[in-house]
C-alpha cells in the first residue's frame, strides 16, 4: 500500500473515530457545545488573534482530553467486564483529567472574556 493511501486511510480512521465517540459520549456533544457559545461569544466580542489562539487551544485541550477519556474507558471496559479496583483508578484519574482541562479552560476562558465586559 501507498504511503499516501496510508495517510488517507488514517484521517479516514480519525474521522471514524470522532463519528463513534459524538454518538456514544454525550459529554462531548457537550464540551462541543459550549466550543460553540465560546466562539460565537469571541466573535460577537471581536477578541483579539491573541485570544483567538488561547480559546482555540483551550477548547481544542478539552477535546483531545475528553476523546482521550473516552478511548480509555472503552478499551477497559472491553478488557475488564467485572469490577476492578485498578479499572476504576484508571477510569476515576482519566476523568479526572478531563476535570482538570475543563476548569483550566473555564479559567482561561475569564481572564480572556473578562476584560471585554469592561467590569
Amino acid at each position: 500500500m501507498s504511503s499516501k493511501k496510508l495517510h488517507i486511510l488514517s484521517f479516514k480512521y480519525a474521522f471514524e473515530g470522532l463519528l463513534s465517540a459524538l454518538k456514544e459520549e454525550p459529554k462531548l456533544i457537550f464540551h462541543l457545545l459550549v466550543a460553540f457559545l465560546v466562539i460565537l461569544i469571541s466573535g460577537l466580542l471581536n477578541i483579539s488573534r491573541t485570544d483567538w489562539i488561547i480559546v482555540v487551544l483551550a477548547i481544542g485541550l478539552v477535546i483531545t482530553v475528553e476523546l482521550t477519556n473516552t478511548a480509555i474507558e472503552a478499551v477497559v471496559d472491553h478488557l475488564i467486564q467485572t469490577e476492578h479496583p485498578g479499572a476504576k483508578l484508571a477510569k476515576d484519574i482519566s476523568a479526572a483529567a478531563v476535570l482538570v482541562a475543563a476548569i483550566t479552560a473555564t479559567v482561561v476562558g475569564i481572564l480572556i472574556f473578562l476584560p471585554y465586559f469592561n467590569l
